[in-house]
């Protein structure tokens, strides 16, 4: 199965591992202030993984493009790859208290490869121009809003529930589409999930740094690998996002 012609290709699976509705995302934003050195050792942490995952990510992808057996097995298997990028982040996100953080880690490793099969699919049906435009955006976009999470004094708690509607209405909205193929629909929903990610880029990265994260899971370990799942899912879906409003699909 080929995902090079999908409408909807720039979604990942978010519902389940990401914002408010996301891997372990229930409750607000810890009102307690945490120490200097203790947020700035949470982002740390959570970033860390966030890298290694696109890291890999990014070389599953070059490889699965340059290996004809891999492009084969992608094509053949990519409604269990499909699945597979969307169960795991639940089995992550709910697991994450009952599961080591060593477990929880190999697990979150296991789905930036096996998403990174299906991003080289994708990256593979647009121009490198557009590839490199998009990536270049993101990584400025999301850098913005991490840097804004991470530095502002407002608590953004208050976007929990509008941020959720709009995730599971995108979410919706994606499906309804692949029946309608509109173009103009496609082009709305891609501008909204922009939007929509970048703004859970800095909820995100508040949430890690106050350690809301920590509190829920009782170790710094598993909430690092949580956060950086959810950081992972949002640089990747802005990507996927902007890569469609820019367009140049072969």
């Amino acid at each position: 199965m080929s995902f090079q012609n999908s409408p909807n290709s720039g979604w990942t699976g978010q519902g389940a591992g990401q914002g408010t509705g996301q891997a372990g995302g229930s409750g607000p934003i810890a009102a307690r202030p945490v120490a200097v050195e203790a947020s700035n050792s949470f982002l740390t942490h959570a970033f860390l993984w966030m890298f290694v995952g696109l890291l890999l990510s990014a070389g599953v992808a070059v490889l699965g493009q340059s290996s004809p057996a891999l492009v084969s097995f992608t094509e053949s298997y990519g409604l269990l790859l499909l699945i597979g990028v969307l169960v795991l982040p639940m089995v992550i996100g709910f697991g994450i208290q009952r599961i080591g953080a060593t477990a929880a880690l190999g697990l979150f490793f296991v789905y930036a490869a096996a998403l990174g099969l299906i991003l080289g699919m994708i990256v593979a049906s647009y121009p490198r121009a557009s590839v490199v435009s998009a990536f270049l955006t993101s990584a400025g976009m999301f850098g913005g809003a991490a840097l804004y999470g991470a530095t502002t004094k407002r608590s953004l708690a208050a976007m929990r529930g509008f941020l959720t509607m709009a995730l599971i209405g995108l979410v919706v909205a994606l499906v309804v589409n692949i029946f309608l193929a509109s173009s103009t629909i496609s082009w709305v929903l891609s501008l909204v999930g922009v939007v929509l990610f970048t703004a859970l880029t800095a909820y995100d990265v508040q949430r890690i740094q106050v350690g809301q994260l920590v509190a829920m899971t009782g170790s710094v370990e598993k909430a690092a690998v949580l956060g950086a799942l959810n950081l992972y899912l949002d640089f990747v879906n802005l990507f996927l996002f902007l890569l469609r409003l820019f367009g140049g699909r072969r």
